[in-house]
């Protein structure tokens, strides 16, 4: 019995995907739930297993091939797996040379004759449906031109969203007839943004092709998070040398890229001669902002706008913290198998302080003040498309390793471009550390609804009177900017001081006093 092997159910919001790597070849004998392969999106990687005992019958998409939810890649032969891969070897040495018996004629009647076109019919290229609470998107960039041949699953357009960024691949061989919203419009769901009409795709001479292989710029053999990274950075696919399988770009490649690029260049007789731009040239590059910075920019607007924001500061001696850490920062790893961070000791000593002002962790809704009897902090993370802020739940809940490997596995997804909604919704406070950036201090602006923000800085020695006589202690300055309207000054004050004393006495937050 024949078992199609088919991509999975892909999550909400993400178009397409790609077949990262094939654990298992053609003839192959598997097992039950054994991880056939690994398929990547922009989002997660998926993990397809064998649904039942038999044998790999045919590999349909390779490594690099972009597929689509529920697609069929490839086929299983159920039964005995042993038994079946030792008789089929012969059949499968004669079933190959068929099959490049039939590629091969195949081929000589594409160069004897021209592609027949298939019926023609129009299809429209619409787009996606959009993550629930996003109300439309905008046409970022279309990769492709009217009457430009396509190929099946080849990219069309990138839709950008307030968080994610979709992609909008070809529906069947063909060519785009009509482009119905160009870059920069504001597009709802399913809205129709191009006419495609069905035919055969592009077919490129075989030198060209074999060239193209070779080079491993092609998009199709790029995932969807090597095209974000090279779009992103505006790096020329073909420039990269890829080192993944069969010449495959990865994300390491185009760093690696960036690295060396960002690096002068070695004399050589030949930049030597090449002619130089001329002295004082002055230029303007001018690029739109992305739906994501400009949701960054209205909300800070937003905040500054409509709440009666003040910011109280204060400063913590980080030596017991330090101390502590160097003391059990061993111990902690091996049992925890994760470094001890200085972002637990901030998360469990806001977590202390949130409960016992109530008002910090409140929100307004209109003229009525919401008070959470949960703490969700919001931990703000620098990424390559902009500032945005995961939210660790549950804060209460967790041990210093459980508030580290949270973090840490927030802050992944961050910069991979992982984060999922569920990880960005709700919070109650936010923690920005502008310190690992060198910031000394700063007026952390409110992330709305929430009510407060807590800004930690850099960690810098100081002189400092104590008992009388002048220490150099590691000191860091505290700054939490609050919303007036529904937290006094008392509240404020007194939030921050408890803050300083977990910090500095960090027993505090052990024995609960």
């Amino acid at each position: 019995m024949t078992i199609e092997i088919k991509v999975p159910v892909l999550p909400e919001s993400v178009a397409d995907a790609t077949i990262a790597t094939w654990h298992v070849k053609a003839g192959d004998s598997v097992k039950r739930d054994q991880n056939l392969v690994d398929i990547e999106t922009d989002k997660v990687v998926l993990e397809v297993v064998a649904p039942a005992d038999g044998v790999i019958g045919e590999i349909i998409d390779e490594e690099g091939a972009t597929v689509l939810g529920e697609q069929v890649i490839a086929k299983l032969e159920e039964g005995d797996g042993g038994k079946a891969s030792k008789s089929s070897s012969s059949d499968d040495k004669s079933s190959k040379a068929d099959k490049a018996d039939k590629a091969e004629s195949k081929k000589d009647s594409k160069d004897e004759a021209p592609a027949k076109e298939a019926s023609g019919a129009s299809v429209d290229i619409k787009v996606p449906v959009l993550p629930e609470s996003v109300a439309d998107a905008t046409i970022a960039t279309w990769h492709v031109g009217p009457g430009e041949k396509v190929s099946r699953d080849q990219n069309l357009v990138d839709i950008e969203t307030d968080k994610v960024v979709l992609e909008v691949v070809a529906p069947a061989d063909g060519s785009i007839a009509e482009i119905l919203a160009e870059e920069g419009t504001t597009v709802t769901a399913e809205e129709v943004i191009a006419k495609f009409t069905e035919g055969a795709g592009a077919s490129a001479p075989a030198s060209d092709s074999a060239s193209e292989e070779n080079s491993g710029s092609d998009d199709d053999a790029l995932s969807p998070s090597v095209r974000r990274l090279l779009a992103e950075k505006g790096v020329d696919a073909a420039k990269v040398k890829g080192t993944g399988k069969n010449g495959r770009i990865t994300k390491e490649d185009v760093e690696q890229y960036l690295k060396s690029d960002s690096k002068p260049a070695a004399s050589s007789p030949a930049s030597e001669e090449a002619p130089q731009a001329p002295a004082g040239e002055r230029s303007e590059k001018r690029v739109p902002m992305t739906r994501l910075r400009k949701t960054i920019a209205n909300r800070l607007l937003e905040a500054k706008n409509s709440t009666a924001m003040l910011t109280t500061f204060n400063e913590v001696n980080m030596k017991p913290i330090m101390d502590l850490r160097k003391q059990y920062q061993e111990s902690f790893e091996k049992r925890h198998g994760i470094r001890l961070g200085f972002m637990s000791f901030y998360v469990k000593a806001v977590t202390e302080a949130l409960k016992r002002f109530p008002e910090v962790n409140a929100s307004l809704d209109g003229d009525d003040i919401v008070y959470h009897n949960y703490f969700d902090i919001s931990i703000a993370v620098s990424t390559p498309r902009g500032l945005v802020t995961p939210v660790l739940k549950d804060s209460d809940t967790l041990g210093m390793a459980g508030i580290e490997k949270g973090i840490k596995d927030l802050a992944i997804k961050g910069r991979d471009g992982k984060l999922s909604m569920a990880d960005l919704q709700g919070g109650n406070f936010t923690i920005t550390n502008g310190g690992v950036f060198g910031s000394l201090m700063s007026t952390p602006i409110i992330n709305p609804p929430q009510s407060a923000i807590l800004g930690m800085h850099k960690i810098q020695d100081r002189p400092m009177a104590v008992n009388g006589k002048v220490e150099i202690l590691p000191m860091m300055y505290l700054a939490l900017s609050y919303d007036h309207r529904i937290i006094d000054g008392k509240e404020s004050v007194g939030f921050l001081v408890t803050v300083k004393e977990m910090l500095e006495d960090p027993t505090r937050l052990l024995l609960d006093v």
